[in-house]
This record gives C-alpha cells, structure tokens and sequence, in this order.
C-alpha cells in the first residue's frame, strides 16, 4: 500500500502519533485510517529534549498501522542509527541534515533498503547546500518548529525554504515531496500548500480533534485549495 501519486495534484496528510494515546497506538492508528501515512516521530533526548520510542515500538506500529509508516528520526548519529528503520520495512526513513556527517551515502543506503530516503531541515539550517543533492532524496521535510515537542505555533518565516526547494525540484524534473513539519493545522495548512508543500504532518490539529476522519478530510481539503500547482 503507498500514499496517493503526488502526480495527480494531491496532497497528504500524515498525521503524527506523538499526539497519540500510547497506551492505545493501535487503536489510535487505526483512527487514521483514512490519512496517507503516519508520521512516527522518534526522539533520542540527545539531538532533540525530548524522549520517545526506538524500533521495537515502530515494529509493533508497523504490524498495526492500515497506512504506510513515514519515521521521522530526531536522533544523534542518523548515518549509523538509520539503516536499521528502513530494515524494518517502513515506507519512508526521514533523517536530519545535522545528524549525518553523509547524507548522500546514507540517502542511498535507506533507498537500497527500500524505503523512500527523506533529509530533514531545521528551521536554523539553510537549504541552499543540498539543492544540488535533491535527486538524491525523494522527500525533504522542512521543520515549521523547533523540532523535539508537539504544539509549538507554526513558522511562517520557513515558507521561503519551501519555495527553494520547490524551484529547485522543478529544475532537476524530480518528484520530490516536500513536507512540512509543526504547527500544522486548518489556518496554516493553506500557507504551507501555497509555498510548494504537498505532504503535512498534523499532530493535534487530527488528535485533538472531536471527529478525526473529518479532521483529516478538512485538512486535506484545506491544503489541496492552496496547493500551488
């Protein structure tokens, strides 16, 4: 099962289970079933404040989750640690620029593994060194927070990277997704679509709603309205 072609003019929406009952992940990814992926958020209190869950619990997501597992890792030593997630047979491994001392050798390795290779940038981390490398990757995830806690408020001053990015995919004619990541919710969606975004990870704005399902599908609406075509 993969996500939507992004081909057709969709947009995804992957919502994150850091805002999850972890007591009752499963029941709460089955929640989701109607999104295009879930966003697994895993954290080392190293490279980011905050701890999460390592491989066993996105094994035990994996054997649940109706929807591809998209494993978002905010951890220390991504070259050796990373591998080992696309091993497990998720969909797609995002690690951070500022984690790996080889981004492009290891973008191969996770692809090689066969999961899609996804480099992650936060908000303080120019894009203008990889834009040459973007035929490399086939997702960058553009940090709309601080990454390590979920609720922060969105970055709007990020839109301009998007943009970067966006122009810069459309001149190697790859097809790049580009996702963003926090604070991403019904008033900022349409902002980030605008700007080139195509595939968002939406933590509370899914979770904390009364109506999941019609969370998502306002979402995906929002976003598809403003997506730049």
């Amino acid at each position: 099962m993969s996500p939507r072609d992004p081909q057709d003019g969709a947009v995804r929406i992957q919502p994150s289970i850091l805002s999850a009952d972890f007591a009752n992940m499963q029941r709460d990814v089955e929640r989701i079933a109607s999104a295009d992926g879930v966003h697994v958020d895993v954290m080392d209190n190293h490279f980011v404040p905050n701890l999460t869950f390592g491989p066993q619990m996105v094994e035990a997501v994996q054997r649940v989750s109706p929807i591809p597992l998209d494993v978002h890792l905010m951890i220390e030593d991504a070259d050796r640690w990373a591998p080992g997630y696309a091993e497990l047979g998720v969909f797609s491994v995002t690690f951070h620029a500022e984690a790996s001392t080889d981004p492009v050798a290891l973008a191969r390795r996770i692809r090689h593994l066969g999961a899609r290779a996804s480099i992650a940038l936060k908000p303080g981390t120019p894009v203008e060194p990889y834009l040459e490398l973007l035929p490399e990757f086939d997702q960058v995830l553009v940090m709309t927070v601080e990454p390590g806690f979920g609720g922060q408020s969105f970055m709007a001053d990020m839109m301009p990277k998007l943009r970067t990015l966006r122009a810069a995919a459309e001149r190697h004619g790859i097809d790049l997704w580009l996702q963003v990541d926090g604070g991403i919710a019904l008033d900022t969606i349409g902002i980030a679509a605008e700007a080139g975004a195509d595939t968002f990870v939406a933590g509370s704005a899914v979770y904390g709603a009364a109506d999941v399902e019609a969370a998502i599908a306002e979402l995906r609406a929002a976003a598809a309205a403003s997506h730049a075509h």
